[in-house]
């Protein structure tokens, strides 16, 4: 069966690109692949039913990582279960750690929810959990995506993006070390929504439009990003806008280097498509997802310009993009654009779900 057919109109304009799971479920949100070509996929509690918001695609299930136990959605247990994964991403030591944003449906953070959580791929026991404070984290976070630093520090560091809607937006740095963290680039106009960019899905403007009321414009802000293979630079966007931005990772690390001094080091990286997701490829390119036009670019080193390299279906939403080991890119394609708060309390998403992989082109 051809892969347009198996899909209904899914087109895949690069070689190469299949389609390895199909989620018939809830609508999944992250991708990570481990050195060994372990997946790991994310479901936000956002309103669908979620048995486990962290899964492992194991022989076509989706199975609830690292147990159904800990998945389990108990405000009593904020401080120790998975409470809503947005992301989960495999760290250059091969370590899986899950970004748990410590609120459900998008409301404000629970006490002590929060948090990073660190498996040992080897044992699949948790080897390391870093609550944030309420002061990192604060009520109205939303921890969206995360990328790692090893070549600082004795364990290295972690970023992440801050994408709020309700609250200001931020790139939060976590001492993997000593579990300390603090907010860089705190309501910065770089980490902030765009309001005066008008983006679409599927050729309709985005809006949150309510069953009653008037629609209003999306204020989510840092949502997409990606780390420099020379670890130097921290690339971001926010969700709503069309720039991209890089900040210095050593400004964002250093505890003692002032506000003014990370902004900075802010570099206007130039316009790109509306995204979601960021990646880095293995030559340094960084990879984008384009929600406008339900496709993948890469940011070509020769000019700077953009490339598309995955075309697919308009229904489809680009959502996160992972490298996995051999180099394929995989790509989890849901209908976010779909949900009822974007369409007068409507579910307009047709099922299934895809997590598509292809083959990087040279």
């Amino acid at each position: 069966m051809s892969l347009t057919l198996a899909i209904g109109a899914l087109v895949l304009a690069q070689r190469g690109a299949t389609i390895i799971h199909r989620f018939k479920g809830p609508m999944p949100t992250g991708v990570t692949v481990s050195r060994s070509g372990r997946t790991f996929v994310t479901f936000p509690r956002w309103g669908d039913p979620v048995r486990a918001t962290l899964v492992e695609l194991r022989n076509g299930a989706e199975v609830p990582y690292p147990n159904l136990a800990m998945n389990e959605l108990d405000k009593s247990k904020a401080a120790e279960n998975l409470i809503n994964v947005q992301s989960a991403v495999v760290d250059p030591k091969d370590r899986l750690w899950a970004v748990d944003t410590g609120s459900v449906n998008m409301g404000y953070t629970m006490p002590n929810g929060p948090k990073l959580v660190c498996f040992d791929l080897a044992t699949n026991l948790v080897v390391k959990k870093i609550n944030l404070p309420s002061n990192v984290a604060l009520p109205t976070t939303y921890l969206n995506d995360v990328r790692f630093d090893m070549k600082r520090g004795s364990d290295g560091y972690a970023f992440i993006t801050d994408s709020s809607d309700k609250g200001p937006n931020a790139i939060i740095v976590v001492d993997l070390a000593s579990g300390n963290s603090w907010r860089r680039l705190n309501n910065h106009p770089s980490t902030k929504a765009d309001l005066s960019y008008e983006p679409k899905a599927e050729g309709r403007p985005l809006l949150i439009r309510p069953k009653f009321g008037q629609a209003q414009k999306p204020k989510i802000g840092a949502d997409g990003i990606a780390i420099s293979l020379a670890g130097d630079r921290l690339y971001y966007c926010p969700l709503i806008g069309n720039k991209l931005y890089s900040v210095s990772v050593e400004a964002l690390a250093n505890r003692d280097t002032f506000e003014n001094e990370v902004a900075a080091t802010v570099k206007d990286e130039g316009t790109k498509p509306a995204s979601d997701g960021l990646e880095t490829d293995p030559q340094g390119r960084i990879l984008v997802t384009d929600y406008e036009n339900s496709r993948v670019l890469r940011k070509r080193l020769s000019d700077g310009r953009f490339e598309p390299i995955l075309q697919m279906d308009r229904r489809y939403w680009p959502d996160t993009l992972s490298v996995g080991p051999n180099g394929d890119l995989y790509v989890l394609a849901n209908q976010l654009h779909r949900q009822a708060r974007f369409n007068q309390g409507k579910d307009l998403r047709l099922k299934p779900y895809v997590l598509i992989r292809s083959a990087l082109p040279k």
